[in-house]
């Protein structure tokens, strides 16, 4: 009986890897589309900008409002790129490492999607707002096929988060606005990889996590203005995030068939980074407006996977906290037109070492064009088009099924991240009532 709790912990573990893990448009795991008049510009300035549009970033941005206003988006978010084997192997019990086999190069496993979100705030007098922002900073769907040299590492993949942000802020004097949000967050997740069995010739098994939860956070920020500069301050607190559901192992044969089985209350906790924004928006000329944002992640906080009872155990990850930088401008063409164009560099938080299929993430370069019209005095178009490049790298993450125990299964994983690149096309709307 220990020698099959053992192993259970160990299958626990390796699927405990998979609860957050895939490749976004900003970094790792997290997506900043949350506006397509932000998106125009490269998020380059977001902090400092004013109305609902800039909620999420920034909660000081609606104090002062002289009308209501409501923002909506969508943005389309289409990757390409190939994670290839370049000569991983595994060793099963009682014989010599060999290739992992499979398919050696897996096309395009991070799905298109589309990403909404959506905005609205009211002014309460000539200094008080309240807003409420609706988002989805952390979601994706990766899939693999189930002959992909990675499926130990990853197969199919599925992760929503749905954020919820009531909003404050009072403009305090002619040049000084503050505000403070609660952040709620609904954490959906399924996610799934193959199991070697202990022989080659046997056919893989497999294991689902899946699980669900609710968690807080919180976001405070300011900004300071005169008649040609704004400059925004905010931070948006870490959340950990608790998920609670089922744990399903099938399809093992053999010695290892008395491991299938369902483990129902399973909890997997991890952290999402805290962001410090600062942003500045400057009027060079009555049409030219510039813009420039750096944003600090604390990604250190995802340090591990924590699996509760019954499992009790922990797959470090040991992420490194990272900086963006972002440049960008607005040109009013006319009093109903404004174009915009930026660029953002952003690191990756994984490491050389510690970087699996499931993340295969890499620093990478944001460039942007954009614009608005106004349609009428109270309702405008926002749109914009993104090209992400992402650089080459490795895939080398070292991992091993059924750790600790009899039949430990190493799998030394050596691949890399190719010819990736995405396109990101946002429109949306601003109305004002």
């Amino acid at each position: 009986m220990k020698h099959h709790h053992r192993i259970a912990i160990s299958l626990a573990a390796l699927a405990g890897g998979t609860v957050v893990a895939a490749s976004a448009q900003a970094q790792a795991f997290y997506l900043q589309e949350q506006a397509a008049r932000g998106a125009g510009r490269a998020f380059s300035g977001e902090a400092a900008d004013t109305g609902a549009a800039s909620l999420w970033w920034n909660p000081a941005a609606i104090a002062g409002m002289d009308k209501a206003e409501a923002t909506v988006s969508a943005s389309a978010i289409l990757p390409k790129g190939d994670v290839v084997d370049t000569g991983t192997v595994i060793g099963r019990p009682g014989g010599t490492f060999a290739p992992v086999g499979g398919s050696s190069r897996s096309r395009n496993p991070i799905n298109n999607g589309v990403l909404p979100s959506g905005a609205v705030a009211i002014p309460l007098g000539d200094r008080l707002a309240v807003g409420l922002a609706v988002t989805s900073p952390y979601s994706f769907t990766t899939d693999y096929d189930a002959d992909s040299w990675a499926r130990y590492s990853a197969d199919r993949t599925y992760l929503r988060t749905f954020d919820i942000q009531p909003s404050a802020a009072v403009a305090v004097t002619d040049w000084l606005r503050v505000g403070g949000a609660v952040n709620v967050e609904h954490v959906e997740a399924s996610l799934g990889n193959a199991l070697p069995n202990l022989s080659a010739a046997l056919p893989d098994g497999n294991q689902t996590l899946k699980g669900d939860g609710w968690d807080v956070g919180w976001t405070a920020g300011f900004q300071m203005h005169n008649d040609w500069a704004t400059v925004g301050v905010s931070y948006k607190s870490a959340i950990k995030h608790t998920l609670k559901g089922d744990l399903t192992v099938s399809g093992l044969l053999g010695p290892l068939a008395g491991q299938n089985r369902k483990l129902s209350g399973v909890e997997a906790s991890f952290y999402t980074p805290a962001q410090i924004m600062i942003g500045g928006r400057f009027r060079a000329t009555d049409k030219l407006t510039l813009n420039a944002q750096t944003i600090r992640y604390t990604w250190e906080k995802f340090d591990a996977i924590r699996l509760g009872a019954p499992i009790n155990a922990a797959l470090p990850e040991n992420y490194r906290s990272i900086w963006s930088y972002a440049a960008g401008l607005d040109y009013a063409v006319s009093p109903r037109v404004t174009v915009r164009a930026g660029a953002q560099r952003t690191l990756t938080p994984t490491r050389d070492g510690e970087r699996d299929a499931r993340v295969p993430d890499s620093n990478r370069w944001n460039y942007a064009v954009g614009g608005s019209f106004d349609v009428t005095p109270n309702f405008s178009l926002d749109a914009a088009a993104n090209y992400v490049d992402f650089e080459e790298t490795t895939i080398d993450r070292r991992t091993a099924a059924y750790a600790g125990s009899k039949v430990e299964t190493p799998i030394l994983v050596n691949g890399r991240l190719e010819n990736a690149r995405a396109i990101v096309l946002s429109l949306g709307g601003r109305f004002r009532f």
